[in-house]
């Protein structure tokens, strides 16, 4: 368990909610987890993003919605994780 900190980040949050090493969802829903993922259109907005932090041209703005991107990512991990879990204990 993590401890309780000004360090925890919102996916230490959630991931003592969603127990990503619990294998409880149904089975049928976990394989609907593991099909979802970003549309084409938002990937390649993500990409554009990283491409301009690394060359460091990203606006406040953007780095503001590349960090949403990437916590909703990690969320979605989450979630995936324990998916895998399940299918993986039948």
């Amino acid at each position: 368990m993590i401890a309780e900190s000004n360090a925890a980040t919102e996916v230490d949050i959630l991931a003592q909610v969603v127990s990503p090493d619990d294998p409880t969802f149904q089975h049928e829903f976990a394989r609907a987890l593991l099909e979802l993922k970003f549309k084409d259109s938002a990937q390649a907005r993500i990409r554009e993003l990283f491409a301009k932090n690394n060359q460091g041209t990203l606006s406040e703005a953007e780095r503001s919605l590349l960090e949403k991107y990437l916590r909703v990512g990690q969320f979605l991990d989450l979630l995936q994780a324990k998916a895998r879990v399940t299918l993986s204990q039948s």
